[in-house]
């Protein structure tokens, strides 16, 4: 069975997170998105609120587990037996990072990342630029699934 990761803090889960997730989940039997927990910083959801909220906007792909994982992400592959992480690229800025996190997490354990060019769509989009536009009453629906801006709503009252 083969099985990939895509890693992420999820905070929240953009249209860009989903289209790499919907692309990995053709490519591979199984795909895990582990909501990576930094214990150094506040999200505006919680890591329970993440998790449902992927789990709600992945539920039709058949194929996707969704799991929080605190530690290296090598060690939540090893433990899975997962020998391929997918991440997607929005820039060269992107290239420069995660070439040197491929590069420590093969060193590390032998699991391969497989960079995925984000559609350009989504090429200037990331979970901060979401919080920090709904935060001043931007219109996001756009750029996140239905759930989120729901959840946005929710959190973000004077917005």
């Amino acid at each position: 069975m083969r099985r990939a990761v895509c890693p992420g803090s999820f905070d929240p889960i953009t249209n860009g997170h989903l289209d790499i997730i919907s692309r990995a989940s053709k490519l591979y039997d199984v795909v895990h998105v582990a909501v990576m927990i930094n214990k150094s910083k506040q999200g505006l959801f919680s890591v329970d609120e993440r998790l449902a909220l992927i789990e709600e906007c992945t539920s039709g792909y058949g194929n996707v587990v969704i799991e929080a994982f605190h530690g290296l992400l090598v060690d939540y592959c090893k433990q899975r037996d997962i020998p391929a992480i997918v991440k997607g690229l929005r820039a060269v800025s992107d290239f420069d990072y995660e070439l040197q996190m491929a590069q420590m997490n093969h060193g590390l354990s032998g699991v391969e990342t497989l960079f995925v060019p984000t559609n350009p769509t989504y090429s200037f989009l990331s979970s901060s630029l979401v919080k920090e536009v709904a935060t001043w009453g931007g219109d996001v629906s756009h750029l996140v699934p239905g759930p989120v801006v729901r959840m946005l709503t929710e959190k973000l009252p004077g917005r």
